[in-house]
């Protein structure tokens, strides 16, 4: 069983069929029989998990298993207390209500590499960030989450799910490493010792 921890880059499609337009996760990931567990849209970035057990693939992916997923997101203005307490207490989304989340205001991210494009800078618009934890993990929930407490979000990075942490794992836009299943807060169906983990520079996997 293979377990790929990738730090997905900004416009990239989280599929390996090509795509008319944007690169895939081909132009990233060359480990053979891979596919992500969950997605990642097209314009957010960080972590995302691929493997070849579909079994597992389904317990990553599955809102039923309420695993924890950590966002930094970039909004437009300064959110208020009541703003995050929205964010907080579950917002009603019209399809669906979302779980209470996580939410709190942060200072721009040190780590963060530089996104190309860049956020468009308006000078009569703040921005501040935010660190949301949610477990649903619905098509572009995040993005809708703060569009409806009024601030809409401008740049948004995945950097945890379950036990693992984009941080601690050190990876550059299109960089990936091996790992083992248990450093998601899932044990393994079948545990077997784990690889080393393994780093593959950007822009080195197939065209």
């Amino acid at each position: 069983m293979t377990l790929i921890a990738l730090n997905k880059p900004f416009g990239t499609m989280s599929q390996f069929s090509p795509h008319p337009s944007r690169p895939t996760l081909a132009h990233c990931v060359d480990v053979p029989n891979v596919y992500p567990a969950g997605r990642l849209d097209a314009d957010s970035e960080g972590l995302l998990l691929l493997t070849d057990e579909g079994a597992l693939q389904a317990r990553i992916a599955d809102p039923r298993h309420k695993l924890p997923k950590r966002y930094l997101a970039q909004v437009e203005n300064i959110p208020d207390e009541a703003a995050l307490a929205r964010l907080r207490g579950g917002l009603d989304l019209g399809d669906f209500r979302t779980l209470p989340a996580t939410a709190r205001l942060i200072d721009e991210p040190g780590f963060l590499w530089p996104r190309t494009p860049p956020v468009r800078f308006r000078a009569a618009i703040p921005t501040q960030w935010l660190e949301i934890g949610i477990r649903e993990g619905k098509n572009r929930q995040v993005r809708r989450m703060t569009a409806a407490i009024g601030h809409p979000t401008l740049r948004l990075i995945r950097i945890g799910i379950g036990q693992l942490d984009l941080r601690e794992l050190g990876l550059a836009p299109g960089q990936y490493c091996e790992v083992p299943s248990a450093a998601i807060g899932l044990q393994d169906p079948a545990p077997a010792r784990p690889a080393p983990p393994r780093v593959r520079p950007a822009g080195r996997g197939r065209a």
